[in-house]
């Protein structure tokens, strides 16, 4: 990898009315996305976790976003929680589709596993193959399992090129090992999963371990999921505050 990567932080998900009063005071409903994207560099789509979307909803949330804007998408439930990754290459390629309209600005896909699904070199490794039918876009997968904390799971990721998703939380476990050129990173809060805020003093270990990601020349996806009280978009903020000031993330 050659020079310092590139860092965006931005919010997991926008449609949120509990921050009408706050985060999109005066502005109307229809708007909330182009005001977030004025905001932040990123949006990570839950929508497509629950649902396959339609091309005309795509193409506006690519239309409505500024050049140099981009999303990550959820992979769909039905790959992760129904198929639990298994004969999966029918599914992944069905999604890959779908997202075209998005293509220009997709910038990962993220797979969320359920908590009980324990760690399964054989399965992953037939994912991992599923998952290179769609080389447009990275991808991370989000382990909630401990059992798949291992040295065979992250030799797997690292040829396959394919992130760990480092997701913070207090509900599930966290590994923080990095198996590929994208760092994605979801911080959800604590010690109140989607509530806490992590203030400044919560950032600054965040901010010094992004900067050496990039340092390393690794690109960075970080996203808020803390949004029940509307702490995501302060702690996004801030971040992004920290990391300009610090002027190496």
């Amino acid at each position: 990898m050659a020079g310092p990567g590139r860092v965006r932080i931005g919010l997991s998900g926008w449609n949120y009315p509990a921050w009408k009063e706050s985060f999109y005071a005066g502005i109307k409903r229809k708007d909330w996305l182009s005001h977030a994207a004025t905001r932040f560099e990123t949006i990570e789509i839950n929508a497509t976790f629950y649902r396959e979307q339609k091309p005309v909803t795509l193409e506006r949330w690519r239309d409505t976003t500024p050049p140099g804007f981009v999303f990550a998408i959820k992979g769909h439930r039905f790959v992760t929680h129904t198929l639990r990754l298994s004969d999966a290459g029918a599914a992944v390629s069905r999604q890959r589709d779908n997202a075209r309209p998005l293509r220009p600005k997709l910038a990962a896909v993220l797979w969320q596993l359920p908590p009980g699904l324990k760690a399964d070199p054989g399965r992953l490794s037939d994912f991992l193959d599923a998952l290179g039918t769609w080389p447009e876009a990275r991808h991370a997968i989000e382990f909630r399992h401990e059992s798949w904390f291992a040295p065979a799971t992250q030799r797997l990721l690292e040829d396959a090129g394919v992130a760990n998703c480092i997701s913070d939380a207090a509900r599930w476990p966290r590994w923080d090992a990095v198996t590929a050129p994208l760092v994605y990173l979801r911080l959800h809060g604590r010690p109140e999963t989607y509530v806490s805020a992590y203030g400044r003093a919560g950032l600054k270990p965040w901010r010094e371990r992004i900067a050496g990601w990039r340092g390393q020349g690794r690109d960075v996806l970080c996203y808020f999921d803390n949004d029940s009280e509307g702490a995501a978009f302060e702690d996004a903020a801030l971040l992004t505050g920290l990391c300009t000031e610090g002027a190496t993330c």
